[in-house]
């Protein structure tokens, strides 16, 4: 991978040897930026889930069925998507836009190579727009109060906002519910909520240390929680059918490919909300 082209802040910040979230997923969907740490964990977590590569695939898969959900049928035309990762095929954005060309979108990511590649490549369509910030869940308030998100993000009208396999990456000491609470709290009634979460709820009989032990050598752990830790992210929220589950199971569309996960499970919950 080629050294990116970033500011000095940004990298002091990044570390080429220490795994990142972002890259290791990357990496798994076939992605080329990447660097051998991320790759050399992304390998060690194959070890413990034999089908992780194609797991990863139908979380993708879910969100683009779930954007796809929110523009057609719910009429979302903003979306604030928080960890929205390094861009590859099916973003956010070109979902969204495909259905409402006038539809915005503000990316959200830690990581300062997502910063690089989103500002190059999520662009928008001419009467849509698009914007990507470096920012941290950790600190709601700056993603909410950003001026480049204000920009594209109106806040009196409803929102869709999309966490999407980033939550497991906050401890239960950052307190992520508490988190997610203060973004749902500043989107108006009629925003939706689209979530999904690493759980070993399928895998009751997997080295569970030994699947986590990857993410503690990077950038942050993997913390994957049970059902009713999940649905707790939804709490004042209604749930759309068919509610919060398996990411597979969540309205399967017939015309997608159904790839066969060795295992048989994605090791996801997905699921959306709206706020009444």
């Amino acid at each position: 991978m080629a050294e990116p082209d970033i500011d000095d802040a940004s990298a002091r910040r990044l570390n080429p040897h220490i795994p990142h979230p972002a890259r290791i997923y990357d990496y798994l969907l076939g992605g080329k930026d990447n660097f051998a740490a991320d790759r050399a964990a992304a390998d060690e977590l194959a070890k413990y889930s034999p089908g992780i590569r194609a797991g990863v695939r139908a979380h993708r898969a879910f969100l683009r069925r779930a954007v796809r959900h929110l523009a057609a049928e719910a009429g979302i035309d903003q979306f604030l998507d928080i960890g929205t990762g390094i861009p590859t095929q099916g973003n956010t954005h070109e979902i969204a836009q495909e259905i409402d060309p006038r539809a915005r979108v503000a990316y959200v990511d830690n990581d300062p190579i997502v910063l690089v590649h989103g500002r190059a490549l999520l662009t928008g369509t001419p009467t849509g727009m698009t914007t990507v910030i470096e920012a941290d869940l950790r600190r709601p308030a700056e993603i909410l109060t950003h001026p480049d998100v204000r920009a594209v993000i109106d806040f009196d009208r409803p929102v869709g906002v999309i966490l999407a396999g980033m939550l497991h990456f906050l401890t239960d000491e950052e307190d992520p519910h508490g988190l997610v609470e203060q973004v749902k709290a500043a989107v108006p009634s009629g925003s939706h909520l689209l979530l999904s979460h690493i759980t070993f709820d399928f895998a009751p009989d997997v080295d569970k240390d030994g699947f986590k032990k990857p993410y503690e050598k990077g950038a942050a752990p993997m913390v994957p929680r049970t059902h009713d830790e999940v649905i707790r992210f939804f709490d004042g929220w209604r749930l759309i059918d068919p509610g919060m589950v398996e990411v597979v199971t969540w309205r399967p569309a017939p015309d997608e490919y159904q790839e066969p996960i060795e295992g048989g499970h994605a090791w996801a919950y997905g699921g959306i909300a709206v706020k009444p």
